[in-house]
């Protein structure tokens, strides 16, 4: 689709030197100081809770899988919010930031290749869960060695695929002015800025959709269907309570996670709003972190036991 002013383009020498604008909340002014007082307490809480969970994880010397996912989904997800909020917190503060247009790429690749990689590593997680409750006997032989072979595949496979998708997006002519109605890069802000039909980049939109979001979301439902199975008949009243309350909670904010993405990227072009999707975006880059450590994490009793040890021995330091 056609936009506007695209009669006039720019006569830049070097890419390097073009600039985008993102607006952020600027139609919000009137709310700036609370949005940005939100945010900034979301964000580090958000850093304290993940690299609080990542060093417990680098501290235990026995590592088993669960454990290992769990420290890399919490590594993910500090880099996640790096890339994105530090960016939005200073556009709040300024009314507005510009950002380069590599500058802006990157933003879109590393967004994008974290996203992914959170994606895969959660239904790696589901299946290691799986295998815990469904093949108990055979976990120790299925899982081992297992773990490390999984997280390379999730990193190198989002980022492989956001890759992908980023160069199609930025091999796009853009219109002036180059103003991205969004906190941050997301590929349908900046596609609007096109000025091209952008075929190339809806198709590797959709197929990064089908594999960063579809698919991974099919194997966690596929692994949450056979714990509940498994559950029903063979668990004690008590603990199949227990492990049941685990499971839907997990489910219920992998849901609102891929719900979301699913809702900003998989959709008619002609029911994009800006308004709605920086808000429906704000809850996969600032709720969603700032839940995984707390409903995934701090539930887990090998966590927590770390957590104990490390208070003691600073306790015990401090004495």
């Amino acid at each position: 689709m056609l936009c506007e002013g695209c009669m006039e383009r720019d006569n830049v020498s070097s890419s390097s030197t073009m600039e985008f604008l993102l607006l952020g909340f600027s139609e919000l002014l009137h709310l700036r100081v609370l949005l940005f007082l939100t945010f900034l307490i979301v964000h580090l809480v958000t850093l304290a809770e993940n690299a609080m969970i990542f060093v417990a994880v680098l501290m235990e010397p026995s590592r088993p899988p669960m454990l290992f996912f769990l420290g890399q989904l919490s590594a993910v997800e500090l880099c996640y919010a790096l890339v994105i909020v530090p960016k939005a917190l200073l556009g709040l503060a300024a009314g507005g930031s510009a950002i380069s247009m590599p500058g802006c790429a990157a933003q879109m690749h590393l967004f994008v290749a974290l996203g992914g990689a959170e994606c895969f590593l959660l239904a790696a997680m589901a299946y290691d869960r799986y295998v815990a409750v469904c093949q108990p006997l055979r976990y120790a032989a299925l899982m081992e060695g297992l773990g490390l072979r999984l997280a390379l595949a999730c990193a190198l496979g989002a980022f492989a695929v956001a890759l992908g998708l980023t160069v199609a997006v930025f091999r796009l002519p853009f219109c002036q002015p180059r103003r991205i109605d969004h906190f941050f890069c997301d590929v349908p802000a900046v596609l609007r800025l096109a000025c091209a039909r952008g075929d190339a980049a809806q198709l590797a939109l959709m197929a990064a959709c089908l594999l960063l979001l579809l698919l991974p979301f099919l194997l966690i439902l596929a692994s949450y269907l056979c714990i509940a199975v498994a559950l029903s008949g063979a668990a004690s009243p008590a603990g199949r309570g227990k492990a049941f309350s685990t499971c839907v909670l997990q489910l219920a904010i992998t849901f609102l996670h891929y719900g979301c993405a699913t809702f900003v990227y998989i959709r008619p072009n002609s029911s994009y709003s800006p308004a709605r999707d920086k808000v429906v975006s704000l809850v996969y880059t600032n709720v969603t972190p700032l839940m995984y450590p707390l409903i995934y994490s701090l539930r887990n009793k090998e966590i927590r036991g770390i957590l104990r040890k490390m208070l003691r021995r600073k306790k015990i330091g401090e004495l």
